[in-house]
């Protein structure tokens, strides 16, 4: 099962991503790490047409905080277009994916990769968001939504009651919408709190590998206590699929990323993305090298050896990533119906 999927993945991928193809000079790596222009394989076509169009209007009208426009995403394009091949529907906006930030945009944190801002108290959350993301969500028609949000360590519960109230409120309006929970480290009481909402995809991303954890993460994070949120998440729910993300090229080994992939399978992680670091300003931790497409290919087949049920992996793939998501959505909803 788990070979075909990540077979059945990287088909998806070559459909939709056009702009990923192999470099036509090995050397342009060299010549971005040098301080030049960034490999062509990290270029995308502006974002455009109907789907798109619609999304990005209507999440101007209802004020949504959206992870895809603030952070530039470079999939934001092929997301927000919807119907990708094998949708079920042909109706603009549905089959479209998006990323939703909760609880703020003040985060309690300071990774050096995260240009998120930082503060040691942010806002109290408004308790009519869950509402109003509810409101949103039926409205938008999304097959796949993802809610995301900053660390809260301010708060008691880390915000996780606030996000359990997200999903229960569009569970009610979009019962068919597959809701991802994209969460901070939560533990213990707080991660129960969270995983009692049921999410359909519980998802933590470790990074970076264990090595560069002090060095580009905040230092209340850890390897260690990432794996341990994923794994008392399938604990909780053990009929959830589970996520997490690394990002490469920050100055980690390829032996180092293999070993981190085994132990977040070895954590139960169903699903992993695999993509490129990106500095996103000059006060950031510099970028120390730009993988190649053939590399995180070589990795795909390495993540479906270790039996990952998908593993998205390509300089442009993020934590969200609509190909990736099309695929989970299938096995959620197959999900669904056997249970």
């Amino acid at each position: 099962m788990a070979r075909r999927s990540v077979r059945v993945l990287r088909e998806i991928l070559v459909m939709t991503s056009p702009h990923a193809q192999p470099p036509s000079q090995p050397e342009e790596a060299a010549i971005a790490l040098a301080g030049g222009r960034k490999p062509s394989w990290l270029k995308v076509p502006l974002p455009g047409g109907e789907g798109y169009a619609k999304l990005k209007h209507m999440t101007k009208e209802l004020g949504l905080n959206t992870v895809c426009q603030s952070a530039r995403c470079p999939n934001l394009g092929e997301c927000w277009a919807g119907n990708l091949a094998g949708s079920a529907t042909e109706e603009v906006g549905h089959g479209a994916t998006m990323t939703i930030m909760v609880l703020g945009d003040e985060c309690t944190r300071r990774c050096r990769f995260c240009a998120v801002k930082t503060v040691d108290k942010a806002a109290a959350p408004d308790p009519a968001e869950p509402a109003h993301v509810a409101e949103a969500v039926a409205r938008l028609d999304l097959s796949y939504l993802v809610i995301t949000s900053v660390d809260r360590d301010d708060l008691t519960d880390g915000g996780a009651g606030h996000y359990a109230d997200c999903i229960r409120a569009i569970r009610e309006k979009s019962p068919r919408t597959i809701v991802e929970t994209l969460i901070p480290d939560y533990t213990g009481v707080n991660l129960r709190i969270l995983m009692d909402a049921k999410p359909d995809v519980l998802s933590h991303n470790a990074e970076t590998v264990p090595r560069l954890q002090r060095k580009m993460r905040d230092p209340r994070c850890s390897f260690e206590r990432s794996t341990e949120t994923l794994v008392e998440a399938k604990r909780l729910a053990p009929d959830s699929f589970t996520k997490s993300a690394l990002m490469l090229g920050m100055g980690e080994t390829h032996e180092e990323v293999l070993e981190a992939m085994q132990l977040l399978r070895d954590a139960g992680v169903d699903f992993l993305t695999l993509g490129q670091y990106l500095r996103p300003t000059p006060n950031h931790a510099p970028v120390r090298e730009y993988v190649t497409p053939k590399a995180f290919d070589d990795l795909a087949k390495a993540g479906e050896a270790m039996g990952f049920s998908y593993v998205a992996s390509g300089p442009l793939v993020r934590s969200s990533y609509r190909a990736a998501e099309f695929f989970a959505e299938r096995l959620v909803r197959e999900s669904r119906q056997n249970n």
